[in-house]
């Protein structure tokens, strides 16, 4: 990024936080970084909603962001108490003196989506085929995809396929278009490709397991610093605990999931249900040193594909990376 670029989204989360810096006046409050229009934005309106902030004694004061990148920045310069993230970015900052935790919010990331009519059955089909990703090089479900390409079938994906880089919304209508064969997509796009009657190929939960890698950890979660949370005693705990109950009624309750319709911009009740289906999908169930002790397994086989690039100078997952006053 350039520096004029960093000045600006420094800017726009200065003129964003502005909006509820009274609200985070109270020392029970959170300030989240939140994408408006993201997932996590359903489950903290229905922390609200249900009053579970209250329930455990915190409140939630959310700050927009434009770009995931802006949340990263605001945690950085203290405008934001947590954002969003995964436990790789929480890694290399403790790798790098950083003193930030992770907490678990989904095991959702995404998969590899085809036209129903495809022949792709698995990865060693895309040999030849032009294959869309979303999320840049060092994308999560990319790194894995290849790693279970050369695992399983000895081949080289980044070689193999001719591939190209793109915002998810692009891929989808380049697939859909027909000048894709196949895109590699966050979950939330590759649920309206379903709604819309293409098939997941293969699920990033299941390359996972193919690598030998079990059970299934949280993949992102809140990041915020150690110092605060111990600046704000029990605020983490029950922040966590609040987040905890919104997720369960998330996926017991159609009901909760109806008043989400407005924010959830789905197109059709094709999609709506597609969207719902797979945001319960992600819902940890399990969250304690079995999980953590499978994400640093998958950390060693992600930092073998994405190298320094990716994780910086740590080799393992940095100590600390999990925060140890959250497990259920």
């Amino acid at each position: 990024m350039t520096a004029l670029g960093d000045g600006l989204l420094r800017a726009l989360v200065v003129v964003c936080s502005v909006s509820a810096a009274a609200a985070a006046e109270a020392s029970g409050t959170v300030r989240l970084g939140l994408l408006p229009f993201g997932t996590v934005s359903w489950e903290i309106d229905t922390v609200q909603h249900y009053g579970f902030d209250r329930d455990h004694g915190v409140a939630v004061a959310a700050l927009p962001l434009a770009h995931a990148d802006s949340g990263k920045i605001a945690l950085q310069a203290g405008s934001v108490d947590m954002i969003v993230t995964d436990w790789l970015w929480v890694s290399r900052q403790r790798h790098d003196g950083a003193d930030f935790s992770f907490f678990p919010f989904s095991s959702a990331v995404g998969g590899l989506y085809a036209p129903a009519a495809s022949a792709l059955d698995d990865v060693d089909r895309l040999a030849g085929l032009r294959l869309g990703i979303a999320g840049g090089p060092l994308d999560k479900s990319w790194l894995l995809l290849q790693a279970y390409g050369r695992q399983r079938f000895g081949l080289a994906l980044d070689h193999a396929a001719t591939t190209a880089f793109a915002a998810a919304p692009l891929l989808n209508q380049q697939l859909r278009a027909g000048r894709l064969d196949a895109v590699l997509t966050f979950w939330h796009y590759g649920a309206r490709l379903t709604a819309a009657g293409y098939r997941e190929v293969i699920g990033t939960r299941a390359i996972v397991e193919r690598l030998g890698v079990a059970p299934m950890p949280a993949l992102v979660g809140y990041a915020f610093r150690d110092s605060w949370a111990a600046q704000h005693p029990g605020l983490v705990e029950g922040f966590s605990a609040a987040t905890l109950d919104a997720r369960r009624t998330l996926a017991a309750s159609d009901d909760a999931f109806e008043r989400l319709r407005p924010i959830m911009q789905a197109e059709d009740d094709a999609t709506f249900r597609a969207l719902r289906a797979g945001f319960r999908a992600g819902i940890p169930a399990h969250w304690g040193a079995a999980e953590q002790a499978a994400a640093a397994r998958l950390y060693t086989i992600l930092t073998d594909a994405g190298g320094a690039a990716l994780a910086g100078a740590g080799s393992a997952i940095a100590p600390g990376t999990f925060y140890p006053g959250v497990s259920y």
